[in-house]
C-alpha cells in the first residue's frame, strides 16, 4: 500500500480508501471485507449518515475487531434533515453512537451544491459549532463533499478554512462539477482532495463501449479496466486519496494491486493517448450521466430511477438486447408492481435531490420510449401471469 500525506494534518493516508455506501448484503461479508481491507493497509473509511445501515455496521465491526485506532473514520452531516442549529448536535450524537466512537477523524458537510447552502448553514451557526467540536476533539478535520457547478465549488472553497474536500472526479468527466480546475485550486491552497466516483459508479468498468474496452486491452491486456481508472487518478499529484465502494474481495484485491504501485507520473505519454481514445468512445455512448448514488430514491411512484438509467445507457453502450435484459431485471419485470419508467408522474421530487442535476423526468420519458416497446410490455404481462400461477 502506498500512502500520501495530508498536508493540513500531517497524517499519512492510504491512497485507496474504502467507500462504505455499497457494502455486501450480509453483515458477515461486510465484516470480512472491512477487516481484510485494514489488514492490507487501507486506513481511511468513508461512510455517511444517509448510507443505509452503513455507520452502524462500520461501528460494530471496528469495535468487535478492536480496529478503531487503526483507521481514520470519515462521515458526513446530512443537509436535508437540518431545520435549525439544534439539529447539528442531534445528528452528530446519533453518528457517534452508531460508529461506537467519541470522535470523527474526517467530518464533512455532505453534498454541498452551491454557496447558498453554505451561507444558510452559517446563519444557523455551523462555523461556531465546528469550532466547538474541533476544540473538544470530537472532530479532527472538517471538510465538505461537493456536487454542483465549478464556480460554486470555488466560492465554497474560499469561504472557510477547510481542512479537506471531496469531489467527484474521473477520466470520463474531468471538466464536470469541481473538475480539474477545482482539484488544482484546492491543492494550491494546501487542501487535501479526496476523490469519489473514480469509476463513475462502476460505469467505467461495466458500461464501457466495445471500442473503449478494446483500446485498453490492446495497450495492456493484463491491466483491469478498474486499474486503468485508478492509475489515471494516482498519476496526478493533487489527488490525495481515492475512494472505492468495494463490495467483494475480488474488487478489493484488484484495487490493492493498483494502490501498491501508485505513483505520481506513473503514466507515460502513450498511456494518455489511450485515455483520450477511451474518453471519446465512452462519452459518445452515454445518454444519462447517472452514477447510481440513489439520492433520488425512494420514488413516490416506486420507479427504480438508477436502474432505469443504467439499462438505458447499456442499451446504447453495449447493445439494445442487453439493455432490455438489464431493464427487465432492474425494474422487477415479473413482480406485481414493476418499477418501470412509465410509472413516473413527473412530480419532480427526484430532481431536487440529484447531485448530478440530471433532468430525470425528461430521461425517464426517453427510457420508457426506448425500453418499453409494446412487445416488452406483452412479455412482462405474460411473465407476471406465469409467476402468479406457480
Amino acid at each position: 500500500m502506498k500512502y500520501r500525506t495530508d498536508l493540513k494534518s500531517g497524517k499519512k493516508l492510504s491512497v485507496l480508501g474504502l467507500g462504505c455506501m455499497r457494502f455486501p448484503s450480509s453483515m458477515e461479508k461486510t465484516e470480512q471485507l472491512i477487516v481484510k481491507a485494514i489488514e492490507e493497509g487501507i486506513n481511511y473509511l468513508d461512510t455517511a449518515y444517509i448510507y443505509p445501515d452503513s455507520e452502524r455496521r462500520v461501528g460494530l465491526i471496528l469495535e468487535k475487531n478492536n480496529l478503531r485506532d487503526k483507521v481514520y473514520l470519515a462521515t458526513k452531516m446530512p443537509l436535508a434533515p437540518l431545520r435549525e442549529s439544534k439539529d447539528f448536535d442531534r445528528i452528530f450524537s446519533i453518528q457517534l453512537e452508531r460508529l461506537k466512537t467519541n470522535y470523527i477523524d474526517y467530518y464533512l458537510m455532505h453534498m454541498l451544491t452551491d454557496f447558498e447552502q453554505w451561507s444558510k448553514l452559517c446563519k444557523w451557526g455551523v462555523k461556531e459549532w465546528i469550532q466547538e467540536k474541533k476544540s473538544s476533539g470530537e472532530i479532527q478535520q472538517i471538510g465538505f463533499s461537493f456536487h454542483g457547478k465549478q464556480q460554486e465549488f470555488l466560492k465554497i472553497l474560499e469561504a472557510y478554512d477547510w481542512d479537506f474536500c471531496q469531489i467527484q472526479y474521473n477520466y470520463s468527466d474531468e471538466n464536470n462539477q469541481a473538475g480539474v480546475t477545482g482539484l488544482k485550486k484546492a491543492s494550491e491552497k494546501g487542501i487535501p482532495v479526496i476523490i469519489m466516483e473514480p469509476l463513475l459508479g462502476g460505469k467505467l468498468v461495466n458500461n464501457l463501449p466495445k471500442k473503449a474496452v478494446e483500446a485498453f486491452h490492446e495497450a495492456d491486456p493484463d491491466v483491469s479496466l478498474a486499474s486503468w481508472g485508478f492509475r489515471w487518478l494516482y498519476n496526478q499529484p493533487e489527488v490525495t486519496l481515492v475512494l472505492s465502494g468495494m463490495s467483494s474481495e475480488e474488487q478489493l484485491f484488484d484495487n490493492l494491486n493498483t494502490a501498491s504501485i501508485a505513483e505520481v507520473g506513473m503514466l507515460m505519454e502513450k498511456d494518455m493517448v489511450i485515455f483520450e481514445e477511451v474518453k471519446v468512445a465512452f462519452q459518445e455512448s452515454q445518454r444519462v450521466s447517472c452514477t447510481g448514488c440513489n439520492y433520488c430514491m425512494p420514488c413516490p411512484q416506486k420507479v427504480n430511477i438508477p436502474g432505469c438509467f443504467n439499462a438505458y445507457n447499456i442499451s446504447y453502450s453495449i447493445g439494445f438486447v442487453e439493455g432490455i435484459k438489464q431493464y427487465v431485471l432492474s425494474i422487477g419485470g415479473v413482480s406485481s408492481e414493476p418499477s418501470v419508467a412509465s410509472r413516473c408522474t413527473a412530480c419532480g421530487l427526484c430532481e431536487k435531490h440529484c447531485p448530478q442535476s440530471i433532468e430525470i423526468r425528461k430521461y425517464l420519458k426517453a427510457t420508457k420510449k426506448r425500453l418499453e416497446p409494446f412487445w416488452v410490455k406483452i412479455g412482462l404481462n405474460i411473465g407476471r401471469k406465469f409467476m402468479r400461477r406457480r
